[in-house]
């Protein structure tokens, strides 16, 4: 079969490796269509340090399940459509018996660690399966995985009816917190630089601003000026001091996006201090891919718009062009 495979560093090439067999507690999986992530650059890239060398990216897929191991207890049934939490923890340190699986030293990854969702077929633990009603298309389904991680952002942001809030990027997970947060009843404003992008935040996903950056000030969050809750979804130094700026006396900060492993955030301690606030961060998705299934179920947003760009896997390379320019939102790969 063919996978998208991180073969060398700075480069994710075509190649052919077996179709996976399956052992006990697992199913096979056929890929009806896999996202493209800023996690999978950062694999490309040498900037992920738990990433295999050589592995199979794709960490956000769907598909249909084609075998189930004849020892695999599991209400699954071949044809059923899945999608797939890559995070698989050991459940036996001191994280997964207190509730913290996602920070689980011993944890392994579909697609990061072990081979994932760019090809045609994959085996997969039950445990990371979820079931995905019919009426929801694979395109969708494949959008469950960072909408886990975006459900569990919202949490730590604590989101209260009319609360203010500031989305810092309108990439994928931007406009995917824009829509919970919008959808639960604050006000949100967001920054980003694509023009596209910000009539599809006021458009599809109701924020009620939309601006570039540099069109917002930050006001003297001491006296009340600013936004309870702000999230950073872009992961660069300068846009998470910013964050932090644009917060108000006794509002939330959370960082969401992803840094480099070399980043460093430039903070005044005494803003922190003066405003009492909460600086927080999210690492993966734990237990929000049940959430997200249904949330996309739902229909309440028009999820599928989120995904601008469908390739075949043989067209990967010029997926990867399109996902680097950003000229569109979740670039899919439909092998």
């Amino acid at each position: 079969m063919s996978v998208a495979s991180w073969q060398k560093l700075g480069s994710i090439d075509i190649i052919q490796k077996k179709v996976p067999a399956i052992k006990a507690g697992e199913v096979l999986v056929k890929v009806a269509a896999s996202g493209i992530c800023g996690t999978d650059l950062h694999i490309c890239r040498g900037e992920t340090p738990h990433a295999s060398q050589k592995v199979v990216i794709g960490h956000e897929f769907s598909g249909n399940i084609v075998a189930v191991h004849e020892q695999s207890k599991t209400s699954l049934s071949v044809g059923d459509l899945v999608s797939i939490d890559p995070n698989v923890p050991c459940n036996a340190c001191s994280f997964c018996r207190n509730k913290k699986y996602h920070l689980c030293n011993d944890l392994f990854c579909i697609g990061v660690t072990v081979d994932g969702g760019m090809s045609e077929y994959v085996a997969v633990p039950i445990t990371a399966v979820y079931s995905v009603p019919s009426h929801v298309t694979p395109e969708v389904a494949c959008l469950a995985e960072p909408l886990s991680c975006v459900v569990h952002a919202v949490d730590m942001g604590e989101i209260k009816s009319g609360d203010r809030v500031l989305i810092i990027g309108a990439g994928p997970i931007g406009m995917m917190a824009l829509a919970l947060c919008s959808t639960g009843g604050a006000h949100v404003t967001i920054i980003e630089p694509n023009e596209m992008r910000r009539k599809m935040a006021t458009s599809i996903f109701k924020a009620n601003v939309a601006v570039a950056p540099g069109a917002l000030v930050p006001g003297d969050g001491a006296k009340g000026e600013g936004y309870d809750v702000v999230f950073e979804c872009v992961g660069r130094p300068e846009t998470m001091s910013q964050a932090v700026q644009f917060a108000k006396a006794g509002g939330t900060v959370v960082w969401v996006g992803v840094a480099k492993t070399d980043a460093r955030v430039s903070v005044s301690p005494f803003d922190v201090y003066r405003k009492e606030l909460t600086i927080r961060s999210t690492y993966t998705n734990p237990f929000g891919m049940d959430r997200a299934v249904k949330i996309l179920a739902d229909e309440k947003v028009d999820w599928s718009s989120l995904v601008t760009h469908s390739f075949p896997l043989r067209d990967f390379d010029e997926a990867w062009k399109v996902f680097l320019t950003g000229t569109g939102l979740k670039v899919c790969i439909k092998p």
